[in-house]
Order: C-alpha cells, then structure tokens, then sequence
C-alpha cells in the first residue's frame, strides 16, 4: 500500500495551474528528486504532501499511521530555545518508547550541542538543526526542499550516504547535481502543472527529456501548419459555406482551442554579468592576514597569497571554518586582526551575499533593480526595465510584485539581475547558487567561465566548483589557508592522507591499534563473515514489520500489535544502520590491509 497517494490535484495562484490534476503513488523506500524550473511548484507539492497546504480540487489519501517529516527551503530567522528543545518538539511521542535512540546520535553524527541556543547559531549550523529535527521523528516519508542550502560539503556527503542506507521514502528538491545524481533512484518532473515520473538516473532523465521535448516541438509545428491551412480555407469565405462542410468548421474550432490552450516551456534566462573595465595585473595581495572574533581563537591566521587578474577562485571549508569572514576580510569590509589586505589599481568590486541582505522585502521587483529609473545600463548598452527583467524570467506583471511574495528561486535569480546592473572586475559571490533551478545554475555557470574579470566564490556545490574555478583556497578550521590548482575533485587528490591537526593530542588505544594494524584480526574476520547474514536477516523483519503496519485494518482490529510493530520497527531500522556502518569499516580496512 502506498504512504501517500495523490489524486487529480489541482493548485492555482491566480495564473495558470501550478498542479494540473497531478495523480501521484509515494511507495516505501523510493528515493525521488522532483525536478522542474523556479516556479513550477515544486515547494507547494511537498507542501501538500506535508500537509501544511490544502490542494484547491482533488484527493490526498494518507496510510493510516503514516509519519511524515519535512525540512522547508528556508532557516528561520528567530526560534526561541535550545536546540535540544526545537529538535524534542518533534519527538517527544516517540521518546516514550525505550527503543527510540532519541535525537542525540543525529545531533552528534551532525555535529550540533544540544545546549546551544537556536537563534545564535550560524546558518549552517542552523540548518543541521532542523535537520536531526526531521531525521529524528523516524519518518515513514521525509521530505527534502533544497537540502544542501547552506550546508558544507561533509555534511550534505553524511546526508547522502544516510539517505542511500535510510529505509525511509524520500522526496526531495535541489539545485545540487552531485546530490541528486548519488541518492535519487527516479525523477519526478513538474512541467506546465504536469507530473510525470522516471524511473532512472538524473543523467537518463536528461536525455529521455529532451528527446521529449524535441518530439512535442515537431507535433506543434505540424498542429500549427494544420491550422494555417485551415485558416486559409476558411478565409475564402464564400466557397467554403457553399460546401456546407460544417463539420470541418467545427475542426477548426477545436484546433483553435487546443492551439491557444497549449502551455509552452517558460523562457531560459539570459545572463549577462556586467563587466567593468580591466584592473592591474594584481587584483589582491594579502600578507599575513590574521582575523579572531573578540575573545575567541583567529579564524584565519598568518595568510599569505596574491591573486591576480583572471583567476577564479573557489573557497571550501566546513560550516564555521571562516569562508565568509574571509571574503570580508578581502573586500574591506572587515578590518584584519593583524596582517593586510592591499587590493591593485583599479579594482571594482560586485558583491553577492548568500543572506540576501540587498533585497529590499517590502518593495517590488523592479524598485529594487532601478529604484525610479526606466533603463539600466549593461555593458554600454541601454536596456528598458522590464525589457531587462524579462531576461531573468519576471514577466512586466510580475515585475510590479513586492519581492516578499517571491519564492526562493526568484529571489535568487532577482539578487544575480540587481548584481549583474553593477559594473565590476572583481566578482565575489558567497554561495549563488542556493534556490536556483538547475537551468539558470548552468547559465550562471557558462557566464562565470567566460567572464574577463576575477571571481571568488564561496559554494558547497561541488559540480558547481568544478566547473567554474582555476584553483581553490581551502580552510581547515584551525586558522590555515592552503591554496590548491583546480576544483574540489582536484583537491581531493592533492590533500595530504592525514590533515593532523597543529596540535595533536595523546592517541587512544584504539587509535594506536587501528595504525599499526596490517590484517584483520579474528574477531574481525568472524564479523565480516556474519555481518551480510545478519543485514539480510534485519531487512526481512523490516519488510514484515513494515507490510504488519501498511495494512489499513490492523490499527482497527489490533491497536497494540500496530504500536509494537512501530516501535519494534524503529528499533530494527536503528540495528541495521549500526550493522551498515560496522560492515562499512570492516570493509575499508579489509581492502586497505589487502584482505
């Protein structure tokens, strides 16, 4: 029996149909990545799926018991409390149950404390929270709406590896092409209020859809060439009445209507980044830079480099490593703790920040683009406001709307319009691509590898880095910058084995045993023998579990075995993640001693 199904849902906002009688069958352990552009209503049908919003016409039938748990696109900006309180606010009926582990191993395995306060954490950090939040309440459905926003890449890589072992559905929205090609199993494609499901790989999808869309393009073309000759007959008038052929008259009609009916794709975007006049050879030079928040350690220490013209420079670290604090430092707009950074002739700067400070809420699209202004100015060419907002996909009606309506992904499209009116030869960008549809991310990616200026870009989108960046300065967390050629799969090959720590404390036993180790002991020769009967044995009572509570009867006839089986199911999918992660590491020891 399905977790949820959906039947002929329909949602509109005014214009047309964001859900077209969508039908739709949500299985367990289906892992699928609803795709489509900004503003084909993804969110909203998570948000139905969730319950949070109610579809204007059709059906949603819930299995009885069925938990689900959702992680929203965006962090709140204020939630009162700990992060211990926030994250039991969702599991508190399941605590009661001895088997429950509780949030504290997802707050550990995310590397949260449970005593910190919510409103006083990091974005990232914030993000972790609502994370565990979700993981925590053991959902039978977990939805995912941009997950990677604001995440560094050893947590969305954790995530990932999680949801490829998790027994739970999950479906999911994301920019993140290297996430969304490592967990989704099938693709739900959203198009002009259509759903239509794939049962491949995201690279598949790609090709099938095209092909797609190539065969509707030619049917249009063939309909509208039908059309043209029937207007044609028609238009003679006199001798088409005297053949009294009404029935090909009421054809025409209705190739009318369905010909002014059709829906099209939306137009692509077309990015063009304002570019300023050339700077020096030396864009930036820092000398023993040095920067420590009042009180606390330096986050970045007795950094040394010069960047010149044309690099691209991509910036990685974990969450709280200090990648933003380093692009304040070297734009200015941040004084170094000891240290200086010493920008070369001519530089002008065009910044974009990740929190979308810039963007004025409670004015519409095109006050915050021109403020009173008819025409901006881009690459000496004069361009009507609304000509210009047409480009980056905001129609002349929707360009008169306050930019608080807006989704995520209008807002990130509105913030590269308003960056790109900014002559400039030093771009610095802190995460741009969070909420963008992966069409405009590749625009946006085509247009940065031939910009003529120098970038810095802060992103945890490692195909995004990739495909963009000449090298990468890369933070460890205890205040060093290391400077590496090429992107993030580049870095990966260059970075030392063992990144120790300045200072290294005293090994554990365990440590120093698992060092020196050159075999597999018999205890682990024994477990590695065991472990898959074990798995297999676990992931049948799982099955039988599962199947004991998707019948709809059995919370009718027996309330109490229904309880057990949820509980004894939690406890089950608990064991077997713990098995997962010991065959795991007996496994990587096993091919690194040669066994």
């Amino acid at each position: 029996m399905a977790l949820i199904t959906l039947k002929n849902i329909s949602v509109q906002f005014g214009g047309p149909l964001i859900l077209d009688n969508v039908n739709l069958n949500i299985e367990a352990g289906e892992r699928a990545c609803v795709t489509g552009r900004n503003g084909e209503g993804k969110s909203t049908l998570l948000k139905i799926l969730s319950g949070e919003v109610e579809p204007d016409y059709g059906e949603v039938i819930r299995s009885p018991g069925v938990r689900v748990a959702m992680l929203s696109q965006d962090v709140p900006s204020d939630m009162p409390g700990t992060v211990a309180e926030i994250v039991s606010q969702e599991t508190r009926q399941l605590q009661e149950s001895a088997h429950h582990p509780g949030a504290d191993r997802f707050l550990s395995q995310l590397g949260v404390e449970g005593e910190d306060v919510f409103n006083s954490l990091s974005g990232g950090m914030r993000r972790r929270v609502l994370l565990a939040r979700a993981l925590s309440s053991e959902p039978h459905l977990l939805l995912l709406d941009e997950p990677t926003n604001h995440l560094d890449i050893d947590t969305i890589e954790w995530l990932e590896k999680f949801l490829q072992r998790s027994r739970c559905a999950t479906l999911f929205v994301t920019h993140d092409r290297s996430f969304l090609q490592s967990v989704a199993n099938k693709v739900l494609d959203l198009d002009r209020g259509q759903l239509a499901g794939w049962n491949c790989d995201y690279r598949t999808f790609l090709q099938r859809k095209q092909e797609l869309l190539d065969d509707e393009a030619v049917l249009w073309e063939r309909k509208g060439k039908k059309l043209a000759q029937e207007e044609a007959w028609l238009r003679k008038g006199i001798r088409a009445r005297r053949t009294r052929n009404e029935g090909r008259v009421a054809a025409l009609k209705v190739m009318r209507e369905e010909y002014s009916a059709r829906r099209t794709q939306s137009g692509v975007s077309k990015l063009s980044i304002n570019t300023a006049n050339h700077s020096g050879d030396q864009v930036i030079k820092i000398k023993n830079l040095s920067y420590a928040w009042p009180g606390q350690e330096p986050v970045i220490k007795g950094f040394t480099a010069k960047i010149l013209r044309g690099e691209r420079i991509g910036i990685i670290g974990a969450n709280g490593t200090g990648k933003t604090t380093l692009i304040n430092l070297l734009c200015g707009h941040l004084t170094p703790t000891s240290g200086e950074v010493r920008h070369g002739s001519k530089v002008r700067l065009a910044f974009l920040d990740q929190l979308r400070d810039e963007l004025d809420l409670d004015r519409t699209i095109v006050q915050n683009i021109a403020e009173d202004r008819d025409e901006v100015v881009i690459n000496g060419v004069r361009k009507h406001i609304f000509g210009y907002l047409e480009e980056f996909l905001f129609s002349s009606e929707r360009a008169k709307t306050k930019v608080s309506a807006l989704s995520g992904g209008e807002k990130a499209r509105l913030l590269l319009a308003k960056l790109f009116t900014s002559p400039g030869n030093l771009l610095v960008m802190d995460e741009p691509t969070n909420d963008l549809d992966i069409e405009t991310l590749e625009l946006l990616e085509e247009q940065l590898m031939n910009y003529q200026g120098t970038l810095l870009l802060v992103s945890h989108d490692r195909s995004f880095i990739d495909n963009v960046v000449t090298s990468t300065f890369v933070l460890s967390g205890s205040g060093k910058v290391e400077q590496y050629p090429g992107g993030y799969a580049d870095w990966l090959q260059q970075r030392p084995a063992v990144e120790a720590p300045e200072k290294v404390s005293a090994p554990t036993v365990k440590q120093v045993t698992r060092k020196v180790q050159n075999r597999l002991s018999y205890k682990e020769k024994q477990e590695r023998e065991k472990l898959p009967q074990q798995i297999d044995k676990l992931e049948g009572e799982i099955a039988r579990l599962q199947e004991t509570i998707a019948d709809p009867t059995i919370y009718q006839r027996d309330p109490a075995l229904a309880e057990d089986s949820a509980k004894s199911l939690a406890l089950a999918e608990c064991k077997l993640e713990t098995l997962f992660e010991r065959w795991s590491e007996i496994e990587e020891l096993a091919e690194r001693v040669g066994e």
